[in-house]
């Protein structure tokens, strides 16, 4: 693309992106840390999922000060049904070394950004372009998507390595004047124009540049080997109340998926039983619900049932009583949400 495409592309993107954009609760504000909550927010989550969740959010966390010593159950409650709880440890721990070490001050270049907790090349590349206006690459899906089809790009974008190729290309694109529309203009053009299948190539403010178009085969870009077989989980859950009214829940484990969510005991379906696991006899039980839930890299098949319980060991130390009341301020995985809604309702 020479230099005069380039500038007629920029220019299409741009002004597409400011007559056409979305109107969404991160886009009145250039506040780095507010850029930052949104960003994180998104990752791998529905822009409409994401808006109650980041307005209530920032709501309780206004500012980077008030977000970097907040008790993590309160931050998980507050997280809780986005998903990949790991974000908000993250966005926690990144937050608090801004306070700390940079005077609450998000760094405004890459090399102090990216060495904060969880912000990778493509967040520091959004808080930089869109907060701070410099001319920084973001590379996402959407932005993939729609380079390897605007600039014929056939390198498979599963690959790490070839993430390199296309943030070259935007630095090679990108309007130095205009670096938060026109970054943002890729990713909007990739959610709601570019998308994954039946590109809508005839609305497409930059068709006129856009090799794929050109030749045919947008359809066909980009190219991504398929994922790994995911695995396949079966579990029971016992929603397990005493005679007093007390609910048994047991808090998962500091590290890995879901790390210090409470659950229910789940009891992986013939290999584990309640007795030997958390010291309970079942008196009786009711089948609740039925359904799978699906994560990124697997699936559980739960079978979810009500059962009436005796202790008659001591309980693990992760495992405690609790009443329905304080069950409603514990941070859950929406699996266990949905069973105690089934309880609840």
């Amino acid at each position: 693309m020479n230099y005069e495409y380039k500038q007629q592309f920029r220019q299409a993107l741009v002004e597409w992106f400011n007559r056409e954009k979305r109107d969404l609760p991160w886009r009145h504000t250039t506040e780095p840390y507010h850029i930052w909550v949104s960003e994180v927010m998104l990752q791998q989550t529905r822009v409409d999922t994401v808006i109650p969740y980041y307005n209530r959010f920032i709501e309780r966390f206004p500012t980077a000060e008030a977000l970097a010593y907040a008790p993590e159950q309160e931050l998980l409650k507050l997280w809780e049904g986005l998903g990949y709880y790991s974000r908000a440890r993250n966005l926690q721990a990144g937050v608090r070394e801004v306070v700390e070490t940079y005077n609450s001050v998000v760094p405004d270049n890459r090399a102090d950004i990216s060495k904060l907790k969880g912000v990778g090349p493509y967040t520091a590349g959004a808080i930089l372009s869109i907060a701070y206006g410099k001319p920084e690459h973001a590379v996402d899906g959407n932005v993939m998507r729609v380079l390897s089809r605007v600039l014929h790009i056939k390198e498979d974008i599963a690959l790490p390595k070839t993430r390199k190729v296309f943030e070259e290309a935007v630095e090679y694109l990108i309007d130095p004047d205009n670096t938060s529309s026109f970054n943002q203009g890729l990713m909007e053009l990739g959610a709601l124009i570019c998308t994954p299948t039946s590109p809508k190539c005839l609305l497409c403010p930059v068709r006129d540049y856009c090799i794929a178009f050109e030749e045919g085969d947008a359809a066909e870009l980009p190219v991504k080997t398929k994922k790994v077989k995911m695995k396949e989980l079966d579990y029971d859950v016992m929603v397990v109340e005493n005679n007093e009214g007390y609910y048994l829940l047991e808090k998962r484990p500091e590290e890995g998926l879901l790390a210090n969510m409470w659950q229910f005991p789940m009891l992986q379906r013939g290999k584990e039983n309640i007795k030997e696991k958390y010291g309970l006899e079942i008196a009786e039980q009711r089948l609740l619900l039925k359904f799978k839930h699906i994560f990124s890299h697997l699936t559980w098949h739960i079978d979810s049932y009500h059962a009436t319980g005796i202790e008659i060991n001591t309980l693990p130390e992760n495992v405690q009583w609790f009443t329905k009341e304080q069950i409603a301020d514990l941070p859950m995985p929406v699996p266990m949400s949905k069973i105690w809604s089934q309880i609840t309702e």
